[in-house]
């Protein structure tokens, strides 16, 4: 199964791109990075530099069709510049329309709250989004990792990079009930 990575060009946490990247990876299903821009993407160790990624695909073209799910990476850059663009957050939302997982760390779901479908779903974050959250309707909880099942799809999210190994796990396991492939693996 084909696996959306979106990020922004430049801002998105490195380690909360690769470690779900090698999740995805670890299961047999292909992930694929896809952004706003062709050509690089720009990752950072909190505000550093890091290293950059080969962008497969622009969002512009990119049909939810395509995939099986989608994982949101954090940082604070990438979310605030993905929910200022309107293919990006009509990306976001097809999932959901579609009935398709989609998994979040940390600032990611400031693009969920653009997109507008976190109300009614109980989720968790980086701790300053809590407030975001709740004005848009959700229910928000401090917790390293909430699975909110339900219509039209289910919503995996997490806190921080302390929280990956508990972060793949759930969305791993989630992806793999899509897949049918759950016993398998």
């Amino acid at each position: 199964m084909l696996i959306a990575f979106l990020t922004a060009p430049e801002g998105v946490e490195q380690v909360e791109l690769t470690e779900p990247w090698k999740a995805v990876a670890d299961t047999g299903d292909k992930p694929q990075l896809v952004s706003t821009r062709p050509g690089q993407v720009q990752a950072f160790d909190h505000l550093d530099k890091a290293e950059t990624f080969p962008v497969d695909q622009v969002v512009a073209d990119a049909s939810v069709d395509e995939f099986g799910a989608l994982v949101l990476p954090g940082g604070v850059a990438n979310p605030d510049a993905l929910r200022l663009d309107k293919d990006a957050v009509a990306f976001v939302k097809a999932f959901f329309e579609a009935g398709k997982p989609v998994a979040a760390i940390c600032h990611a779901p400031w693009t969920l709250i653009e997109a507008d479908v976190v109300r009614g779903r109980t989720m968790t974050s980086w701790p300053s989004l809590r407030t975001d959250l709740l004005n848009a309707g959700a229910d928000w909880v401090d917790e390293q990792v909430k699975v909110c099942e339900g219509a039209p799809s289910t919503l995996i999210t997490s806190r921080k990079p302390g929280d990956l190994e508990a972060f793949c796990e759930a969305f791993t396991a989630e992806f793999a009930k899509l897949s049918g492939a759950a016993a398998g693996r």
